[in-house]
């Protein structure tokens, strides 16, 4: 079996951005009155999509009718992402390495993203860190209903890139890189193989991945496929 297609998760994997959503996140919710630790966010929200982010702290502090507020959750979502552009304005986060890793791999396979991240933030970055071409397929949050671990946003990556090429090819023959317990979930869901990155989680955390690895440096993801065999 060979490799035919590599899907990224975006925050975590491509961009170091997890503790800066983390603040906005925080910053966000203690102007309604909540407050967001890290561990509660390690432990419980990590890899949700915004939306879903911002419903479940509501529900957790009995703010259930302002989670079902859909102008209410919409308002949070659209602060967050100001506050977002304006933080990333200030700080390209890209973790080392990936850069290298994109453009090698495009050279090989076709690449996409499936992310819970607004389109404009994957775009933003991907843009500035000249990458934006590489990728034919992008699944962001406003391309699905439902957040991982639900596997929806594979399946929509895979659909994507399969009606974008001319060779036929499935689940099972693409590699996902993941730095999420939700996002190996939805990747295993969806039949594919899955290469997590400590990033995020440890190791032990993560361990439903078909691989783990520390780092992306010089990782070679059609090697990494092979020796899944």
């Amino acid at each position: 079996m060979n490799l035919k297609a590599i899907i990224f998760d975006f925050n975590g994997v491509i961009v170091d951005d997890e503790p800066l959503h983390l603040e906005l996140f925080r910053r966000v919710l203690l102007e309604e009155g909540l407050f967001l630790s890290d561990e509660d966010y390690h432990e419980k929200y990590l890899g949700y999509d915004d939306r879903a982010c911002f419903i479940e702290v509501l529900c957790d502090n009995s703010r259930t009718p302002d989670a079902a507020n859909d102008a209410f959750i919409q308002e949070l979502i659209d602060r967050k992402a100001e506050y977002y552009r304006q933080a990333i304005a200030e700080r390209m986060l890209l973790f080392p390495g990936v850069v290298d890793l994109v453009r090698r791999s495009a050279a090989e396979f076709p690449l996409a993203i499936a992310s819970g991240a607004l389109r404009s933030e994957i775009e933003w970055v991907l843009q500035h860190g000249e990458i934006r071409d590489c990728f034919g397929v992008i699944v962001a949050a406003e391309d699905v209903s439902a957040c991982k671990p639900d596997p929806e946003g594979y399946n929509k990556a895979l659909e994507l890139l399969q009606a974008s090429l001319p060779a036929e090819f499935q689940a099972h023959e693409c590699l996902v890189i993941e730095d999420s317990v939700a996002g190996v979930e939805a990747a295993k869901a969806a039949g594919m193989r899955c290469l997590a990155v400590t990033n995020s989680y440890s190791a032990e955390e993560l361990k439903a991945a078909d691989k783990i690895v520390n780092s992306l440096v010089e990782v070679d993801l059609k090697a990494v496929f092979a020796a899944l065999e």
